[in-house]
This record gives C-alpha cells, structure tokens and sequence, in this order.
C-alpha cells in the first residue's frame, strides 16, 4: 500500500430488519417468540482503492450505501465480509454536530470533539484561535451549541475536523450546508491538504462539487460498485444512468 491511502477489499455490510407490525398473539407464540426478520445488504462486494494524496468522491443516489461504506472506512460500522485497510490517521466528519453535546459552548465543545478525534489538550488549545477563525462563529464561541444553525454546527465540526491534520479526512456532505463563502474556504483547505499529501474522501450529491473538487471518483448503486476511476468520466456515468430511468 506504499501509494494507496485506503484500501477497500470484497466490503459486504448487512443490516438485520425486524417485522414485529400485525404480529397475532397466536403467531408469535406458534413461533416460539423469535422475531420475523430479514437481511438487508446495504453493501455488496464493495473494491476500490483510494490512492495517496488525492481527494476521491463517493457518488449515488440517496439510499445506494455511501453513508454506510463511510461509516465503516470510520470504524462506526464493522463489514460483515470483506476488509478495509488505511495508512495513516483518518478523521471523519459524517453529520452535523456529530460528538457535539448540546448543552456546551462552541469553546467546550471544540476541546470535546478535540479529544474525541484523538488531540491532546495541548494541540487542541495551540489550535483553538485557527479552529474559530475557520468555523467563523467566534461571536457565538460561548453560547450553547443547541442554539446554532445547522450552517454553524457544521463549520464548526469541520473546522475541528481539519485541525486534527488527520492522513485521511472523511467527509459526508459537508459543503450542502455551508455557505459560498465557507465551501471556498473548504475548497482551499482540501487543496493545501492535497499539497501536504494528505487524502481525503468525499460524498456528495452535487456532481458539480465532486467534479470540482475530487480528481478520482467510485459510483455505488443499491450497494454495488458500478464504476471507479477519474471523476469527471465516473460522474458521467452515473448521470447518464439517472437520464436513462428518467
């Protein structure tokens, strides 16, 4: 993997789907009170490799498993077959305000998510005035978090996330709820990231920031890998397919 950042193998994900609605009293009890359930594969025999230094989109339509191979690039979720292997430390953005406790200032929180994401004290207060003065919410940096906009709590956890200097930065539609001015600036945070050599991997449902930002793209379709490789052709792919069942 001397190149490679993140290496994705055979990745296959399964949720467990209980149907316990218009369950009789007799047929539960005729059934010994197990749960009626089916499998549900959210990823299929998922392969891709997310080369060094290279900033690398996941595209699909909503429900097509980008968020779920997301959480298991972060080690939220666990594949059920398959491996993935990465170089590195790897940082991840997935929601809004994710590891943000409601009840703190932007201040408490900043050296929260810090840690959380593996900072020390130190790094975190050597990094604090940079982390506000990206988020841009120093006005609001000591008033409860549960009080700001969804815009804010995502500069905010973005800000975090970038001065981890994490290897790999995962980031799930970050920019859909920033400003202009807030995805140039992200923009310009993932050029310098890229120049450092760092990685870092992208969902989002605008094609037009995927192919400004992203130089390698993977299109996924009902969990299914469909196409790899330079964004700009992976991308036109998958926009013909959705001309197609239109």
């Amino acid at each position: 993997m001397s190149d490679i950042a993140v290496r994705v193998n055979n990745v296959s994900k399964k949720f467990r789907m209980y149907h316990e609605r218009n369950q009789t009293l007799k047929s539960t009890i005729m059934r010994g009170r197990r749960s009626v359930h089916e499998d549900f594969w959210a990823l299929k025999d998922v392969t891709f490799d997310v080369p060094q230094g290279s900033t690398f989109g996941l595209i699909g339509s909503n429900g097509s498993g980008k968020s779920t191979l997301l959480k298991c690039l972060a080690s939220i979720y666990f594949p059920n077959e398959g491996t993935i292997a990465h170089k590195g430390k790897l940082a991840a953005m997935l929601e809004v305000g994710s590891g943000f406790h409601a009840e703190l200032s932007g201040r408490d929180n900043i050296f929260l998510n810090g840690s959380i994401l593996g900072m020390s004290k130190k790094d975190i207060t050597s990094k604090f005035d940079e982390i506000v003065d990206f988020s841009g919410v120093e006005q609001f940096i000591d008033q409860p978090v549960k009080n700001y906009s969804s815009g804010m709590f995502v500069r905010l956890g973005f800000a975090i996330a970038i001065n981890v200097n994490p290897d790999i930065l995962v980031v799930d539609e970050v920019l859909a709820v920033g400003d202009q001015e807030f995805q140039d600036k992200c923009y310009q945070k993932f050029q310098d990231l890229r120049e450092a050599g760092r990685t870092v991997i992208l969902v989002s449902h605008s094609m037009g920031t995927v192919e400004k930002m992203c130089d390698k793209a993977a299109w996924i379709s009902h969990g299914t890998l469909r196409a790899v490789g330079d964004a700009a052709p992976t991308i036109q792919a998958y926009k013909d397919s959705l001309s197609s069942n239109s």
